[in-house]
């Protein structure tokens, strides 16, 4: 997967949860940079590609947002420590498992405060 293909997915999963709302994208630490423009709803993710044509797609590290990906898909997806999800240039990567973690980690805040939330 390219970074532009990686790029398009983000907002179509955006697009495609109303909880998420339109996305910010800007450049962090030189790497674009996707957070819902709503105020305290997700965890920013960013697109790092490599210079092996692998692409990163990064995530916040004091989140445990890389175990859960992990435990939700222990054998579909590649990590790389608790920051990122590696994608390889050359293999085919699960569309459907890489879409369910960009709406994980887009939705993170929202879904921390439901957690949290007494009933």
């Amino acid at each position: 997967m390219t970074a532009d293909e990686l790029c398009a997915l983000i907002f179509e999963v955006a697009e495609k949860t109303p909880e998420i709302g339109v996305l910010e994208e800007s450049r962090k630490w030189g790497e674009q940079s996707f957070t819902p423009v709503r105020r305290n709803i997700g965890s920013s993710v960013r697109i790092q590609p490599r210079g092996n044509g692998d692409v990163a797609l990064m995530f916040i590290c004091h989140t445990n947002l890389v175990d859960e990906f992990r435990t939700l898909y222990p054998d579909m997806l590649s990590y790389e420590g608790n920051r990122a999800i590696v994608l390889s240039g050359e293999e085919a990567n699960d569309r459907a498992a890489l879409s369910h973690c960009i709406g994980l980690a887009l939705t993170y805040k929202l879904r921390k405060r439901q957690r949290t939330r007494p009933t």
